[in-house]
């Protein structure tokens, strides 16, 4: 698999990303190991998770894998920290003392004294910015992560908490952002993108195929094992079931019968390969979906088709 700096840094990084999301809630153990056994083979190193995934079981689930699919210095191991449940409400905390309680959290489950990225899930009205940024100052001095970035910034929040980290020698510089980004959801173009590019930040896409719905799974209904099927997934794929929406999916499906690809194919390596994008988070169900889209690697998009997927699903 072909690999890519992370940004202005000297970090590389599989152009596929492995997501966690589902680990220890759709995806069981044993299809962990498939995906991470199926991951490593193809050349991937990217493996993202978080502290608020599944109460931080999909990260434990990754620290038991860790040294025996695969050892810990054949991956980039990236975490993130920021969003949890409390009574079984979803919390944000951005502070300092929490971030860096979660991070030591997050190494404890993983079995790792360090990750390779650690990024702030989300950003909060609640904390101030230079006091979460700070947090990621002392993450990499202390050696705990080796590089720092943030994740679901708007564009103005992204050029400001990266003009802050610049701002004074010696603040950790921020190698990424990981936002949603996919054919149904390309509103980081007009704000995020610039940002990142302007401030050397590599992009990390998550949800790259909506949710699934670019699979053209969702054509006829919702099937019962779907995210669409979720009660905490519902609401984003449904979000996705109009009548745009719908024409961007059989634009995708053609795209797909001409070719001879999967449609996840198509979708995939749209994403990839557009501008800004260090790589797609593929957060697959099961191994045998991750095979599909790892097979991507090989493939890629006529420009002409390309162009016509822009054309089609321009906001």
């Amino acid at each position: 698999m072909q690999h890519r700096s992370l940004g202005a840094t000297g970090l590389k990084v599989s152009r596929l990303g492995l997501g966690t999301m589902t680990w220890g809630r759709a995806t069981d153990e044993h299809e962990a190991r498939d995906q991470l056994i199926a991951f490593a083979e193809a050349g991937g190193t990217l493996v993202d998770t978080a502290a608020g995934y599944v109460d931080g079981r999909a990260e434990s689930m990754v620290g038991a894998l860790i040294g025996d699919v695969v050892a810990r210095d054949e991956i980039v191991l990236a975490t993130k920290a920021g969003i949890s449940r409390r009574g079984g409400q979803r919390s944000i905390d951005t502070s300092r003392g929490h971030l860096l309680s979660a991070l030591d959290a997050s190494l404890k489950r993983l079995g790792t004294d360090h990750v390779d990225l650690w990024q702030v899930h989300v950003w909060s009205d609640e904390t101030p910015i230079e006091e979460t940024l700070t947090a990621l100052d002392l993450a990499l001095t202390s050696g705990r992560a080796s590089y720092v970035g943030i994740s679901n910034y708007a564009g103005w929040q992204t050029a400001q908490a990266a003009a802050w980290q610049r701002a004074v020698p010696g603040r950790a510089t921020l190698a990424s952002t990981q936002v949603q980004y996919s054919l149904l959801a390309r509103e980081i173009e007009y704000d995020v993108l610039p940002a990142a590019a302007a401030n050397g930040m590599g992009l990390l896409a998550w949800s790259p195929l909506a949710g699934g719905v670019l699979t053209g799974k969702y054509r006829t209904g919702t099937p019962s094992d779907s995210r669409g099927a979720d009660r905490d997934f519902a609401g984003r794929v449904d979000s996705y079931l109009d009548d745009r929406g719908r024409g961007i999916v059989e634009a995708v499906l053609k795209a797909a019968d001409g070719l001879d690809w999967a449609p996840l194919q198509v979708a995939l390596a749209w994403v990839r390969d557009r501008p800004g994008v260090t790589a797609p988070i593929i957060g697959a169900r099961t191994a045998e979906q991750l095979r599909v889209a790892l097979a991507v690697e090989e493939l890629t998009l006529p420009p002409e088709l390309a162009a016509a997927l822009d054309d089609v699903s321009a906001e």
